[in-house]
């Protein structure tokens, strides 16, 4: 699968997402938008890198930013773990891997010594425009959101 490229037109997508919609790129028009994926709702670092955004979210939008998390979980436990850490973004559900695979975030990963194919915590920033501005891969939780604020705020 080819990787997005930077400064060219972000991969669409049109999922299911919490709050009974489903979202395209398209909603977004005229927007900033920070799309991150992560592996599993209610994780340590999933909750933590949630929790993060949702703690700098109203400067995400100061900037004309919005913020969508995207995993393999159903709608049904999206929206369980909004709720329970009071998200005031949308979570995406991509059970059939195709907008993880358009971001190509779906590798090889181990645990505990077994391998298995999942979703490698990544972030993208596309620009108003529609374009792929910025892409972040085998991303650590910690200062993560802190990063993509600040360029964002470059915009």
């Amino acid at each position: 699968m080819s990787q997005p490229q930077l400064n060219k037109k972000a991969p669409n997508f049109d999922l299911p997402a919490t709050g009974d919609q489903n979202l395209s790129l398209k909603d977004f028009k005229d927007k900033n938008l920070v799309i991150y994926f992560y592996p599993k709702d209610n994780t340590p670092g999933c909750t933590t890198e949630g929790q993060n955004f949702r703690d700098l979210y109203q400067e995400f939008q100061e900037h004309n930013t919005e913020i969508l998390g995207v995993s393999r979980d159903s709608v049904r436990v999206h929206e369980n773990f909004k709720t329970k850490h009071e998200f005031p973004f949308d979570l995406l559900s991509d059970k059939e891997e195709v907008m993880c695979n358009a971001y190509d975030v779906i590798k090889l990963k181990k645990l505990y010594g077994k391998e298995y194919m999942g979703i490698e915590r990544s972030t993208f920033l596309i620009d108003k425009d529609g374009k792929l501005h910025q892409e972040w891969r085998k991303v650590k939780v910690k200062d993560h959101v802190s990063e993509v604020l600040e360029t964002v705020k470059s915009l």
